[in-house]
């Protein structure tokens, strides 16, 4: 266990974590909605610092992020736990651990042990994932600090759900961050992930005045969160973050308590790609249908294939110093 950072004392014993937008009011002996922080008398505790649940090299391409150092390798790790409750989560076996099972577990790990990995696999970032990187904050900030002597870039797959104070502590260490706009209305997110929206939209736009890389995705499930005027919605608000900004809208599969749900038509989806391209979004890709044209990355000026993609993998690259090689036209992203 480590104290952790990002709360107040208060009296009876009480503290008030502010690392999320829950801002949980915490008692003596108990936890937040995270279940990984704890009150003991009166002293805030990280329980799952160092315990790494995953350890992964993965493609950069699976966060996912196509406009953060495309064709690279990444090291993903995750601790168990998370500060949402979604019913359709595909990782609920280590995110939900703790509130299903109470199950803090975990291999313990340096956070100079991970740097030393990502850079003995070749890796040219870390990738905070799988579960929600925010109730990690701790010994995620200290793998970001020693990363960034290394060279590595730092990125988050997250839904967002942090506040401000936490967003500030990351400036200068994460350069990237795929964030989960899972709907646009607010009682989707009361009622299937536990949460608010108006936080995820907050985070969305502190990311981009900090100067992150951001780059969004939403789960389109059938009957939720697919009519046209709510996926017009959440373009209209990426649009408004910066028309550079991608979108991800992914195919939902019949997950954890949502396996009565069927799996989103394709035409869904790429009637949700023409609704952000319409809207004024220069990239807007489809993911989870491996070979979809909506994988590739297209030059929003002559049009042309930027990156053609099969899955994860990358199998043509026509950008020459950030700019599209058939037009001289600058390429939205960081790469590498």
């Amino acid at each position: 266990m480590k104290e952790a950072l990002l709360y107040e004392k208060l009296a009876a014993k009480k503290v008030k974590c502010f690392l999320c937008a829950h801002r949980c009011l915490i008692l003596a002996g108990k936890r937040g909605v995270c279940g990984v922080r704890e009150n003991k008398a009166g002293l805030l505790y990280s329980l799952v610092y160092k315990k790494l649940v995953s350890q992964h090299v993965d493609p950069i391409e699976k966060k996912p992020f196509f406009h953060f150092l495309p064709g690279s390798v990444s090291y993903s790790i995750a601790t168990v736990g998370c500060n949402f409750r979604c019913d359709f989560c595909q990782n609920y076996a280590i995110s939900q651990a703790v509130s299903d099972h109470d199950g803090i577990i975990g291999e313990e790990t340096p956070a100079q042990d991970v740097v030393n990995s990502a850079l003995k696999y070749g890796c040219r970032s870390i990738s905070y994932t799988y579960t929600e990187p925010t109730i990690s904050f701790e010994y995620a900030l200290e793998v970001m600090k020693l990363a960034k002597r290394e060279g590595l870039r730092n990125n988050f797959v997250t839904n967002g759900y942090m506040t401000a104070e936490m967003l500030e502590c990351l400036k200068g260490y994460l350069d990237a961050a795929n964030v989960d706009l899972k709907s646009f209305n607010d009682g989707f997110y009361k009622k299937i992930c536990g949460a608010r929206l108006e936080p995820v939209l907050e985070s969305l736009r502190i990311m981009k005045k900090l100067d992150i890389w951001v780059e969004v995705t939403t789960l389109v499930v059938p009957g939720l969160n697919d009519s046209e005027e709510e996926l017009k919605k959440c373009a209209e608000f990426i649009l408004s973050l910066g028309k550079e900004t991608p979108w991800h809208v992914s195919r939902f599969y019949p997950q954890y308590k949502m396996e009565n749900v069927s799996p989103t038509p394709v035409e869904k989806l790429e009637r949700a790609r023409e609704i952000g391209l319409k809207a004024g979004l220069r990239y807007v890709y489809t993911g989870n249908i491996t070979g979809d044209a909506g994988e590739n990355t297209y030059c929003y000026n002559c049009k042309e294939t930027l990156i053609k993609r099969y899955g994860f993998q990358v199998l043509e690259y026509n950008i020459i110093d950030s700019r599209c090689k058939f037009c001289q036209t600058p390429v939205d992203g960081i790469r590498l």
